[in-house]
């Protein structure tokens, strides 16, 4: 049975991955003091990672109870910067073949007391911890956009110590996140099933034609008081990502209907992606440079 990390507060976290989330979850975590690595293939991206956590870490620290800022580093080798670390967080694209492979490397080159966790927004951890020696230290930390959203799921492997669980819920929110128990394994954890019902249903009403997105959000935003409603809410994401979501969730439940993709598939085939594009569903965002 794994043990809890030791002496955590003097050791560093490493997030596994620069890219949107990867460097929210290294900002949150620099916020008491400590040392973060943030280790990737791409020098470019780490180098923007770090910038963008070092641009943002004095007013988020502040937000903190007890925060202080931290220091961020880019670590180019993934086993030197998961070396000491008391917590792993991996936050890379949603392949499930890449996921199997970084955490079979993990589990031989982190502290073996080191906690190992996935930011996966639709897979369990499960489907890349099984087999391995020590998957009862392993664990889903799903993450929403920090700072943000602080929330998180954490939910188990199937084999996951409890004394893991209780430390993680007990830990992150010394680092200003709000962590919440998933109970039983679930495809989407807990607030996604509820968002991908509403954006699913937005979708297919513009897809049967019977409104746009620009009329349903703002609907949406004055019945709820949000700034934004679903469609601009699916551009920020990426249109390419709330596709490959919709994709998992239709091979698990075939009776989903098939409209929201199709309407998905339009844009995306046409290089529509959103904000990262410049065009979405909307085509009011900033060019990209190219």
């Amino acid at each position: 049975m794994s043990s809890v990390p030791r002496n955590h507060l003097d050791r560093p976290v490493a997030v596994v991955g620069a890219g949107t989330l990867g460097r929210r979850i290294a900002l949150m975590f620099a916020t008491r003091g400590g040392l973060v690595r943030i280790t990737d293939p791409g020098a470019e991206q780490g180098a923007a990672a770090v910038a963008f956590v070092e641009e943002q870490l004095s007013d988020v620290a502040a937000k903190v109870p007890g925060g202080s800022p931290g220091t961020v580093e880019y670590v180019p080798e993934q086993a030197a910067a998961v070396a000491g670390a008391w917590l792993v967080v991996e936050a890379v694209p949603e392949v499930l073949e890449l996921k199997k492979k970084i955490f079979a490397q993990l589990e031989g080159d982190a502290d073996a007391d080191a906690i190992l966790a996935s930011n996966s927004s639709s897979y369990a951890s499960r489907l890349f911890t099984e087999g391995l020696a020590t998957a009862d230290r392993m664990l889903n930390t799903h993450f929403y956009m920090p700072p943000g959203s602080t929330v998180l799921d954490v939910m188990s492997d199937g084999v996951t110590s409890p004394e893991i669980l209780e430390f993680v819920l007990k830990t992150f929110p010394d680092y200003g996140l709000h962590p919440f128990l998933v109970r039983k394994e679930s495809t989407g954890f807990i607030f996604n099933r509820i968002w991908a019902a509403i954006k699913r249903e937005a979708l297919e009403v513009v897809y049967e034609g019977v409104s746009v997105p620009k009329d349903v959000d703002e609907m949406f935003a004055r019945n709820f008081g949000t700034q934004a409603g679903p469609f601009r809410m699916m551009d920020q994401v990426g249109l390419d990502v709330v596709l490959d979501i919709e994709d998992h969730y239709a091979k698990e439940n075939p009776n989903l209907p098939a409209g929201p993709r199709e309407l998905l598939h339009r844009y995306v085939d046409a290089g529509k992606l959103g904000v990262k594009t410049g065009v979405g569903f909307y085509d009011d965002y900033p060019k990209p440079n190219r």
